[in-house]
């Protein structure tokens, strides 16, 4: 198969300061401006790009990108992946798993003893439990109570799946703000390009031919009860966001959709793409306790805001509660000491400059590399003419500037040459 080449465009925003929604109450904000990050608009983002950006701490909401400034920002955020080919759902899970599938089998009420029955036969695997009770997984000759399907289909805007996330935006976050173009630049609207999943035979028919972003449909009995929001990459499934309907509340869906997002992962493995392995979750944020959930499934690895490189999260908790931000690979440059469970923020609170170190920046990295890093010189007809960073016009003017060195520090020397910047 003859795969075409993807160009990563970037349209880089520079650093911003913003209000933080880790620190408020549901559907409120920070009074400060306390969070900080880099971030960049996109022009077109391939699908294995995405990948290393999400392993440099990055991460897509629409079609911004943003990685917080971690020693900065009031609520440090690790990336936090889950290894889906050793993952095993504990005691707890398996009973939300079995319970959902007695209902959708067996009509059992909501509030049904979910201990296993007399003459029940456990499915042999995680993976077949998961598709227990799916209509199109269902042996021959078996009856089922309810028609429960699950499909993945593109990311596109229906009335209907807008209906569901309006209704769990103002149950769960108290958000009454929410319009149809807020969820389409949330949800829908992603600058992922599709490209092929190079499977090695036909893959099972419920599987994705392609690497991009889809919407995991969840249906009983033609009825949407929830959607999965996620992004199908090289190495990994990346969730993105969940929301289920108020009468499934008893169901725990946030933990079977994440279950069957890590099944979902092994599946596309085992179907013979060897690099895919990992469920990646978004952000793990010890100061929030909300947030701490993502911890719950194991093993689960933090990704070091240092060296880059993943450690068990048992390995960090120690650190976690004693620092605000904290790196394990270099435990030195742990800081902002922790008392009484409180965060000793005020240095991303109370400080007047928060101006963007540009000379300390291009100090810091080779000035060699400015011949390297591409920037659009003009576009036409289709064609893209890029110039490098070193010849480019505006390279001397302090706020161009500082959009393209923001963002290759934020990137990294080896990422930031593999993209198009177009600030």
């Amino acid at each position: 198969m003859v795969v075409p080449i993807c160009i990563t465009i970037l349209d880089p925003a520079g650093p911003s300061r913003s209000t933080c929604g880790y620190c408020s109450e549901p559907g409120q904000r920070s009074a400060k401006k306390t969070s900080f990050s880099t971030g960049s608009f996109v022009s077109q983002l391939s699908c294995p790009v995405y990948m290393d950006m999400l392993d440099r701490g990055w991460r897509r909401s629409g079609e911004y990108l943003y990685k917080p400034n971690m020693k900065k920002t009031c609520c440090p955020q690790y990336t936090i992946r889950l290894d889906a080919l050793t993952f095993g759902p504990s005691k707890s899970l398996r009973k939300l798993l079995g319970r959902w599938n007695r209902y959708v089998l067996l009509g059992e009420s909501s509030g049904a003893q979910s201990a296993k029955q007399k003459g029940d036969s456990a499915p042999a695997s995680f993976v077949d439990a998961l598709h227990a009770s799916e209509a199109t997984f269902l042996k021959p000759g078996t009856s089922s109570k309810y028609r429960f399907e699950v499909t993945l289909e593109e990311s596109t805007f229906t009335e209907e799946k807008y209906s569901l996330y309006h209704a769990y935006q103002r149950r769960v976050h108290k958000d009454e703000r929410d319009t149809p173009s807020s969820f389409t630049r949330f949800l829908v609207d992603s600058p992922l390009v599709r490209q092929p999943i190079e499977y090695p035979s036909l893959p099972p028919p419920h599987l994705p031919k392609n690497y991009g972003s889809y919407h995991q449909m969840y249906r009983l009995d033609g009825e949407l009860i929830a959607i999965g929001f996620i992004d199908i990459l090289p190495a990994c499934v990346s969730s993105v966001y969940f929301v289920y309907g108020e009468k499934w509340e008893w169901a725990s869906f946030g933990k079977l959709s994440a279950m069957r997002e890590v099944s979902l992962a092994r599946e596309i493995h085992e179907a013979g793409v060897e690099e895919m392995k990992y469920l990646y979750m978004g952000f793990y944020i010890y100061s929030c306790p909300k947030m701490r959930y993502k911890g719950e499934y194991s093993p689960s690895f933090l990704l070091d805001p240092e060296s880059y490189l993943w450690h068990p999260l048992e390995a960090w908790k120690p650190l976690l509660e004693t620092h605000r931000y904290a790196s394990i690979s270099f435990p030195e440059r742990s800081m902002g000491a922790i008392t009484n469970g409180e965060a000793d923020d005020s240095s991303s609170e109370d400080e007047d400059d928060h101006t963007y170190p540009l000379d300390l920046a291009l100090k810091t990295l080779p000035e060699s590399l400015w011949d390297e890093v591409m920037i659009v010189s003009s576009a036409s007809n289709g064609q893209v003419y890029v110039t490098p960073a070193s010849r480019w016009t505006h390279w001397k003017h302090e706020g161009y500037q500082t959009k393209v060195v923001s963002m290759v520090e934020a990137l990294g020397v080896e990422l930031a040459k593999a993209i198009i910047l177009n600030p």
